[in-house]
């Protein structure tokens, strides 16, 4: 079963439909946001929130990064983006270099690129050992596990576009002088190995899906789709978290 074949990149929205509904699921955000900050409602911490982003070059992760943080206060969420690890990163476990910006009880982080590129850029490109990055699938599922069982809530999303869509983008943004910058000899070489990619992602997906971190595989051929998918999931996966611990999503409120 291929779970990126499944995928219906025909989804979409029109214009208006996108600005209202991208609207609505951006006032619950804001709302939700606060109270696991614990700026509404009963004023209690709730649990840590972590979205991670992963997927193909140029599918909107930036875009669909910003729409779901630009309704919140930035005090009240971190937006972490990771590359290729330095020399010094190196020289410790791939993982550590992420904890740092994990949130705590009533925080907010996301990450732009994630500790799954051990078993994507590193497999793919021969960074990382077979045996290493075999290896990866395990240690990642225990460590999300482990957020989990304290309190996170996890949510994992691969932006999902076509070759054909992801080459159109290319060659726009290479048109584009202030958008060309995004575009890399690396984006280029990554592009004609889509297959070794693809195949990556499909084993990604199959063997670090649990129920503590469920993979939401999203038609990103549309961006306003896609944006709009990203923040109701968010929403959703918060307010599942919420019912789960017998918090009211939903409190009395009163003003200042």
């Amino acid at each position: 079963m291929s779970r990126l074949a499944d995928v219906d990149l025909t989804a979409s929205l029109d214009k208006k439909e996108s600005a209202d509904q991208l609207a609505a699921v951006q006032q619950r955000l804001t709302h939700l946001r606060l109270l696991l900050g614990g700026q509404i409602g009963p004023g209690e911490l709730g649990p840590p929130l972590l979205v991670l982003f992963e997927g193909w070059d140029a599918s909107g992760k930036g875009g669909a990064i910003k729409r779901l943080v630009e309704p919140l206060d930035p005090r009240h969420a971190r937006v972490a983006q990771f590359a290729a690890p330095t020399s010094d990163e190196k020289r410790h476990h791939f993982l550590w270099r992420f904890w740092p910006v994990l949130p705590g009880w009533g925080g907010m982080t996301v990450l732009d690129r994630t500790w799954y590129g051990r078993v994507l850029v590193e497999r793919v490109e021969g960074f990382a050992t077979e045996e290493t990055w075999r290896r990866a699938y395990r240690e990642i599922v225990d460590l999300e596990t482990t957020l989990a069982a304290e309190g996170t809530v996890l949510v994992k999303f691969w932006m999902h576009v076509s070759a054909e869509e992801q080459l159109q983008r290319f060659e726009s943004r290479r048109a584009d002088p202030y958008k060309a910058w995004k575009l890399t000899d690396e984006d280029w070489r990554n592009r004609e190995k889509r297959p070794e990619y693809e195949a990556a992602v499909e084993e990604m997906l199959e063997r670090t899906d649990h129920p503590a971190g469920p993979w939401h595989v999203v038609a990103a051929e549309d961006k306003r789709w896609a944006r709009v998918f990203v923040v109701r999931t968010v929403c959703e996966a918060i307010e599942r978290a919420l019912a789960a611990r017998g918090i009211d999503a939903d409190p009395p409120l009163t003003g200042g």
